[in-house]
C-alpha cells in the first residue's frame, strides 16, 4: 500500500500533466501585475463614494471638505485602476504574443484619464437612477434610503462603470467588476448590455441582462426578470457563434414584472408593459401590455400585495 507521500505525488503530477491543462492554465507574463478581486472591489468602493459623498467611504464629509475627500478619492482610484486595466490587458493577451511593456502601461494610463475624465457624467446618469428607484417605490422615503440601501444602486455603480471600461476597449476587468455586483445584491448585468437613463430594478435579486441587450429610458424592472437569448447559432463544429446580438431590445418607458422570462433579439415597444412570469420570444407593439390571465384574490380591505 503506498504511503500518504506517494499518493500526494501521483496526484501532482497528474494535476500539472500539460494534457490536464489544456485550457486551464493561466502562464502569468513577467513583470506584469495580475488581474486582482481585492484591488476591483476597492475601486468599486472608491467608485461609489466618488459619486456619493458621505453615503459611502468617508462619512464625516461636510461641504468645506468635500474636495479634499473626493479628491483623495479619484487619486487612489486612479492609481489603482491603471495597474488593473494594464493587467486585463496583459492577462488577455497569448501566451506567446509579443508586446512592449512600456506600452502597454502608457495605454492603461490613456484608459485610466479617460475614465476619470467620465466620473461627472457617470455621476449625472447614476442620480437618474436614484431618482428612478425613488419614484418608482412608495416605500421609499429618501433619496438617502435609496442610495443606502437599495441593491439596485450598488449594482448600477458597478455596471456603469464597467461599461465606460467596456467601450474603451478593456478586457476581462469589465466583467470582473460587474461579477462583484452579482455575488453583492443577485443581479446580473453583462458590461456590454446598453442601459438608458432613469433605469431602476425594484428588489433586484435574480434579475439577468445578457451582453447585447439594449434598454431604453425610463425602464423599470422587478425581480428575477431575465433578458436572454433564445438560442445560439451553431458554427460548423456545433459550437456556438459569439457576438452577434441574441438577446432584447427593450424601447423607453417599459416595465417588466417579476419573474417575466425575455427572450431573443426582440423589441419590445415603448410603453409596453410585461406582466409577471410572461415567457415572451416575439416582439410586441408600442404600448401593449400583456398580463398573465389569473383569477386574484384580494386579502385585504385597503389594498393587497407587498
Amino acid at each position: 500500500m503506498n504511503n500518504i507521500s506517494d499518493t500526494i505525488n501521483t496526484a501532482v503530477d497528474a494535476l500539472s500533466s500539460p494534457e490536464s491543462l489544456e485550457g486551464l492554465f493561466h502562464q502569468v507574463h513577467d513583470n506584469v501585475p495580475l488581474p486582482s478581486n481585492a484591488s476591483l472591489a476597492e475601486i468599486v468602493e472608491l467608485a461609489r463614494a466618488i459619486f456619493f459623498p458621505g453615503y459611502f467611504g468617508q462619512n464625516k464629509v461636510t461641504q468645506d471638505t468635500i474636495k479634499y475627500h473626493v479628491g483623495v478619492a479619484i487619486e487612489r482610484f486612479a492609481r489603482l485602476l491603471k495597474k488593473q486595466v494594464m493587467a486585463g490587458m496583459c492577462f488577455c493577451m497569448e501566451e506567446n504574443e509579443a508586446f512592449s511593456v512600456s506600452e502597454v502601461r502608457a495605454k492603461a494610463q490613456e484608459i485610466t484619464e479617460e475614465t476619470v475624465r467620465r466620473l461627472p457624467k457617470l455621476r449625472g446618469i447614476l442620480a437618474t437612477d436614484v431618482e428612478a428607484a425613488y419614484n418608482g417605490d412608495p416605500a421609499a422615503t429618501s433619496f438617502g434610503e435609496i442610495i443606502s440601501c437599495y441593491p439596485v444602486i450598488r449594482t448600477l455603480t458597478n455596471y456603469r462603470l464597467a461599461h465606460e471600461l467596456h467601450l474603451l476597449g478593456v478586457p476581462l476587468i469589465p466583467r470582473m467588476i460587474s461579477e462583484l455586483a452579482h455575488s453583492e445584491t443577485g443581479i446580473d448585468i453583462h458590461p456590454a448590455a446598453e442601459i438608458g437613463h432613469h433605469f431602476t430594478i425594484d428588489h433586484g435579486t435574480g434579475v439577468v441582462i445578457g451582453a447585447t441587450c439594449i434598454i431604453g429610458n425610463n425602464v423599470k424592472l422587478y425581480q428575477g426578470v431575465t433578458l436572454g437569448a433564445l438560442s445560439f447559432p451553431l458554427d460548423e463544429d456545433g459550437n456556438p457563434i459569439k457576438g452577434i446580438p441574441r438577446h432584447p431590445i427593450l424601447g423607453n418607458d417599459v416595465i417588466v414584472y417579476s419573474n417575466a422570462t425575455i427572450l431573443g433579439r426582440i423589441t419590445i415597444g415603448d410603453r409596453s408593459v410585461i406582466g409577471a412570469n410572461r415567457w415572451v420570444t416575439d416582439n410586441i407593439a408600442p404600448d401593449t401590455k400583456i398580463y398573465k390571465n389569473v383569477r386574484m384574490q384580494k386579502g385585504f380591505e385597503n389594498g393587497y400585495g407587498i
